[in-house]
């Protein structure tokens, strides 16, 4: 299992093989942990290890959530009745159409 290095305010770092997964990529793999746990058997450092990875699994499932739900929140009527979306950098910074349009 790869090792996240920890963050000095926060959990640890997602690792880049959970990080790249995809929300289906990921629930597909989280099912398949739980499962796997639900079936018991695992000697005591392969179960620790799998739990690991659920959990990982189930913070990056939530990030994505929130992530997804924050874009919908962020849609904001514009003039005329159209919906603008609003991007959000990796950094919580928003822009919108009309803002990355002004920008450039």
């Amino acid at each position: 299992m790869t090792e996240a290095t920890s963050q000095p305010d926060g959990p640890p770092a997602t690792p880049p093989d959970v990080a790249g997964l995809s929300f289906e990529a990921a629930m597909a793999e989280f099912q398949s942990t739980v499962g796997a746990l639900e079936a018991g058997g695992q000697p005591l450092e392969e179960a620790l290890a799998l739990f690991e990875r659920g959990v990982l699994l189930q913070r990056h499932l939530e990030r994505l959530l929130s992530d997804a739900e924050l874009r919908f929140r962020r849609l904001v009527e514009r003039g005329g009745g159209a919906l603008d979306a609003v991007e959000i950098a990796d950094g919580g910074e928003m822009t919108s159409d009309a803002t990355r349009a002004t920008m450039e």
